[in-house]
């Protein structure tokens, strides 16, 4: 049944406006061949679709993303995309952004930020930035404002002392670290609001690929801290977005 029927059967009488939400909600996709586009996502979960780049081609990535646009969605994110892949998107889609160092283009204008308040993305160092960057475009793509604070790690905790304000005032934190990845530690001992970590596989031998981090991470005696897998930031910024519209 096509959405219109719905809302026709709803303007009728014969469906109840609840049993046509979860009709909706189950409804539509695409299929591509070599992708099915949910286009309801949406509806569904407060969050459209967001595009995966690694692993994918560009003709796939721009038919993806021509088929989210041909059913109205303002903003497109694409994460983990190469510039080279991005090059040749771009073509299809000129009006897309690419951001480089985080390996992420957002096709559409960037919303204005409807959360509750702000969200903070911190880095032990520059080393974080690439997958800093990737969770503070994720979250403004998704209506957030974002406060960044980068390089304010253990090393030299009076750089993150000096932000106190900022980081007490914030609706949710990312914390964004390698090395031993003791920052969201700290945070969660100073803030009153969720802490994200986020793993970055950055460091010498033992640190074995961003492990040892995400170990020390979901170690932490801090309560309030979550945890992300090692280089996720667009996890980590999507679940702040979630916490920042509660």
């Amino acid at each position: 049944m096509k959405s219109i029927d719905i809302l026709k059967n709803v303007q009728n009488g014969e469906m109840s406006a609840e049993d046509a939400m979860l009709k909706l909600r189950m409804q539509p996709f695409e299929e591509l061949g070599y992708a099915t586009v949910d286009h309801h996502r949406q509806l569904r979960t407060g969050i459209a679709e967001v595009i995966y780049g690694e692993g994918k081609t560009a003709e796939q990535i721009s038919g993806i993303a021509t088929s989210m646009a041909n059913n109205k969605q303002s903003v497109i994110l694409i994460t983990r995309m190469s510039k080279e892949i991005a090059d040749t998107v771009s073509k299809d889609h000129p009006k897309m952004v690419y951001h480089e160092l985080a390996r992420v283009g957002i096709i559409g204008e960037m919303p204005k930020p409807d959360g509750i308040g702000y969200v903070v993305v911190a880095t032990g160092g520059t080393t974080d930035l690439p997958v800093a960057e990737e969770a503070a475009l994720t979250a403004e793509a998704l209506g957030n404002e974002v406060v960044r604070l980068y390089d304010v790690g253990v090393a030299g905790l009076h750089r993150l002392l000096a932000k106190l304000d900022v980081v007490m005032g914030a609706r949710c934190v990312v914390a964004v670290a390698g090395m031993e990845g003791a920052l969201p530690s700290v945070m969660g001992g100073l803030v009153d609001c969720p802490v994200i970590a986020v793993p970055v596989n950055c460091g010498y031998g033992a640190s074995f690929n961003g492990l040892s981090a995400l170990l020390t991470m979901l170690n932490s005696c801090a309560s309030g801290v979550c945890v992300m897998n090692i280089d996720n930031g667009f996890g980590g910024g999507y679940l702040a977005s979630m916490i920042n519209h509660q």
